[in-house]
Order: structure tokens, then C-alpha cells, then sequence
């Protein structure tokens, strides 16, 4: 059995497969809905259901409230019909521009820039290449069907080799293994490319971009790929962590600060240590971006990082400095915990 979902107000319709959630057949058809973690943990997916009958699934209450339920809402990344459906939700296009694909990967090189993270870099199989968006991430194909995702943190233009930054979550099925087995030329595989979250190459906005953590990466995806296109557009990178530390990436940035035209850098660090001896700016890294800016109204957003820095940044950009809700672009790190 199967059912029919029709998109308001686009009219696209692709088949749900029975037992299949909604977002995994738009993904398969090639629909581009919004989506983030594919979890129920994060929200990115949330859209309002116009007719017929689903079975919600397992999700956080932060990601859909009972009384968004009553409302009609939806996530439809655990949502499975039982019936054929009209839904109503904002497409994303060039999602679909290029094929997700199950691919092995060798490891060339783990480099620990902290004690708690991981840059990996992944050599591909010869004459293979991934075709991605730059801020996408993929999704690291473990045992059991368990799967781990992470963001690609080159630019798709330098896809000799893929990296991602990874964090190490005590007791977490995959950065265990990182951080405790794993060594050059073992075997991964993966399937991607996947997300929502990517650089808007058809606006010329000045862009803001905001990250905690190794929520960086894809931000340096983006950084990289708009530098190799050119552009004039005006950018701004706020990058957060507890300690100086965690910016682990931070002369690049200065570098980035240096030489790239249009380009700033502003780091924040929110619990630096006597030691640190950090001159910076301090505090929540989303109130600095509130500090400087009076008016976000001509601005895009990409912000990435700890799910409670995205959260907060999308409401108090949109409250209090007048953000379009649909210039703010978000990928929301949820934990292996969430994942479980």
C-alpha cells in the first residue's frame, strides 16, 4: 500500500511508501522539504497538515508541543500516513539537485586539535567524487542501522577529501570510536549528501553567520565556497565556546580577517578561566550578534551549533531586530544522546 502527499502551495505531490515517514519519501522523490536532524530532536521539519491521517511518531516536546499538535502541526520526519495527505510547508529548492548516495570511505588522517575534538578527513574511492552544497552534512552508516550525522567541513569545491569536526561525546556509540579505536585507512561508509542547511547563492545579502562549538564546520564550508565564488557579499562570523579553546580553529579565522575582503571575525567565549587570559568578547554568542546590530531586516542568518544557541538566536533575531523568519537558516546539533 501507498499514499499520495500533495505539498501546498508548491502542488508537488510525491508516494509515501507504507510505514515510510513523509520526509523520507520526499527525500526519496526528490521533494525538497526543510529538514535538519531527521530525529523528531531538532523541529527544521515542522510543517502544518491540511487533510487526512498520520501517526506522529516519537519526538522531543521542544521540536513539537502537544498544543502545536492540536494546531494541526506536524514533524514530518517521523510522521507516517494513514491515508493520502495535503500537507503545507516551504520547499527548499536545489535540495534535490544532486543524488544521495551510499559510499565507503577510507580514513587519511585524524587530527586532534583538542582533547574532546576530532578533524577526520575521508579519501573517497578513486574517480569518485561527492556532489554537495556547501553547509550539507552525511550520515555515517554504523552497526545495528544506527547512524551518526555530521556536517562536511570543506567546500564542495575541495572534495579531494571530505572532513568533519567531531566532538567527543563520552559513552557515544561513534565518537568512542574516534577517540578510542579508530586510526588511519580504517573503512567508513556513508550516505549523503543531506540537509537543508546550505549557502543561498542567489541572494546578495550581507550574511551573518553564527556558531558554537563544532558547529563551525559547515560554516567554514560556506565561508570557503563564498570565497571561491567571489563574492561581495558582506560577511560577519560569530564563533562561541565556553573557553578560548574550544575555537579551535581561531587563527584561520583571523586569518579569514586578514585577507578576505568584506569578511570579520568576532569571537565570543562565554566561561573563560583566570589562565586564559582571554581579552575578548564574553558572554552568549547570539546576544553579540544583538549587540551590534540594530536592525537585522536586510540581513541573512546561518546559524549552526547547540540546539539552545539556535533556538535563541532565531527567536530574538526575529523579535527584537526585525530577522525575516525565511532569511534565517539554521542546523541544530543534536547529541548521540538524542540520537539514541
Amino acid at each position: 500500500m501507498s499514499f499520495q502527499i500533495s505539498v501546498q502551495p508548491s502542488n508537488r505531490q510525491f508516494t509515501c511508501d507504507d510505514g515510510e515517514t513523509v520526509l523520507a519519501a520526499a527525500i526519496r522523490a526528490g521533494v525538497g522539504l526543510p529538514y535538519g536532524c531527521k530525529n523528531g530532536a531538532c523541529g527544521s521539519c515542522k510543517g502544518k497538515l491540511l487533510s487526512g491521517s498520520i501517526d506522529q511518531g516519537k519526538h522531543q516536546e521542544k521540536a513539537l508541543s502537544a498544543a502545536e499538535a492540536e494546531q494541526g502541526q506536524a514533524l514530518f520526519c517521523c510522521a507516517v500516513p494513514h491515508t493520502d495527505l495535503v500537507i503545507e510547508a516551504r520547499e527548499v529548492l536545489g535540495v534535490g539537485e544532486f543524488p544521495i548516495k551510499k559510499m565507503p570511505s577510507r580514513v587519511a588522517k585524524i587530527e586532534r586539535v583538542t582533547d574532546d575534538v576530532a578533524i577526520i578527513s575521508l579519501q573517497l574511492p578513486a574517480n569518485e567524487r561527492l556532489q554537495y552544497l556547501a553547509g550539507q552534512y552525511i550520515e555515517f552508516l554504523l552497526k545495528d542501522n544506527k547512524r551518526r550525522s555530521y556536517s562536511m567541513a570543506n567546500a564542495p569545491y575541495k572534495d579531494e577529501q571530505i572532513t568533519v569536526h567531531i566532538r567527543h561525546m563520552p559513552g557515544g556509540l561513534f565518537t568512542d570510536q574516534v577517540f578510542g579505536t579508530m586510526k588511519e585507512r580504517d573503512i567508513l561508509r556513508f550516505e549523503g549528501p543531506l540537509g537543508t542547511f546550505f549557502l543561498r547563492e542567489d541572494s546578495s545579502k550581507p550574511m551573518i553567520l553564527l556558531a558554537s562549538g563544532t558547529g563551525f564546520a559547515p560554516i567554514k564550508a560556506i565561508i570557503e565556497q563564498a570565497t571561491h565564488n567571489k563574492t561581495e557579499r558582506a560577511i560577519v562570523l560569530y564563533w562561541g565556546g565556553r573557553r578560548p579553546r574550544d575555537l579551535y580553529m581561531h587563527e584561520l579565522c583571523e586569518e579569514w580577517a586578514r585577507t578576505l575582503p568584506n569578511f570579520r571575525y568576532v569571537p565570543v567565549v562565554s566561561d573563560a578561566l583566570p589562565e586564559d587570559n582571554w581579552n575578548g568578547r564574553t558572554g552568549f554568542v547570539h546576544r553579540a550578534v544583538i549587540d551590534d546590530f540594530a536592525d537585522l531586516s536586510g540581513y541573512q542568518v546561518y546559524a549552526c551549533g547547540a540546539p539552545i544557541v539556535v533556538d535563541s538566536a532565531k527567536r530574538d533575531f526575529i523579535a527584537l531586530r526585525q530577522l525575516p523568519e525565511d532569511e534565517f537558516y539554521a542546523d541544530s546539533f543534536t547529541s548521540e544522546a538524542d540520537l539514541a
